[in-house]
């Protein structure tokens, strides 16, 4: 089955390039030329994979994020932000928004579609098993949510991603290359910070008791 994807951009160029090189790999490409239209377009298509630009007039793509995040719980589709910035709080306030990566505009074809085929292949694979599963904390993995001491909380990708992998080994340190890797992947480029934005908003929703920092290493789950 062909995946969807839906690209958002006030640029009609961009959008062109974009569509074109797409189709030619075998996508099925709809497009929205701003914030408004691509927040309507993707709860009519329920793409699996967004590309949103960031800088757009009236509801830029950090404001688009936040919506869909929100009224989007059920599909939970991948959201790359497509930017020609690199500073890093233009990517802090992507991935506090929800967002999955980032693509650096210009991108050549080849390059695109590889960083697409990579973003859909951990959409589609098998999530770490958490090992805690009890009346006090409980991951499903169906939903993406998150239960502890009975309230819920629905996760985005990243954050659920994250916690499953901390929760695969209570007490064992994951080192930050190990977690980059396994939750965004070898061929992501991101910043530095990813790991803590993540890290701190998974705090902010259980507490502090769960997960450790352990200094100059990484994080470990304190079953």
């Amino acid at each position: 089955m062909k995946e969807t994807i839906l690209l958002v951009d006030d640029e009609p160029d961009i959008l062109e390039f974009l569509k074109y090189n797409l189709k030619k790999a075998g996508y099925i490409v709809e497009t929205a030329n701003n914030g408004r239209e691509g927040i309507e377009k993707a709860k009519d298509v329920k793409p699996s994979l967004i590309l949103l630009d960031v800088m757009m007039p009236e509801v830029d793509g950090i404001e688009v994020c936040h919506v869909l995040r929100s009224e989007m719980k059920n599909e939970n589709p991948l959201i790359a932000f497509l930017t020609s910035r690199s500073e890093d709080y233009s990517q802090v306030a992507g991935f506090e928004a929800g967002g999955d990566d980032y693509i650096t505009k210009p991108i050549r074809p080849r390059l695109l579609i590889s960083k697409v085929e990579a973003l859909l292949r951990r959409k589609n694979r098998s999530f770490s098993s958490s090992a805690i599963d009890n009346e006090l904390f409980r991951l499903d993995r169906d939903r993406f949510l998150l239960v502890v001491n009975g309230e819920e909380f629905q996760l985005p990708r990243k954050e659920f991603e994250l916690l499953a992998l901390l929760t695969s080994k209570p007490g064992y340190v994951f080192t930050r290359d190990k977690i980059m890797a396994d939750v965004w992947g070898n061929d992501t480029v991101v910043g530095e910070r990813t790991i803590d934005v993540h890290i701190r908003k998974l705090r902010e929703k259980i507490g502090d008791d769960y997960i450790r920092t352990i200094k100059g290493v990484g994080y470990t789950f304190k079953g």
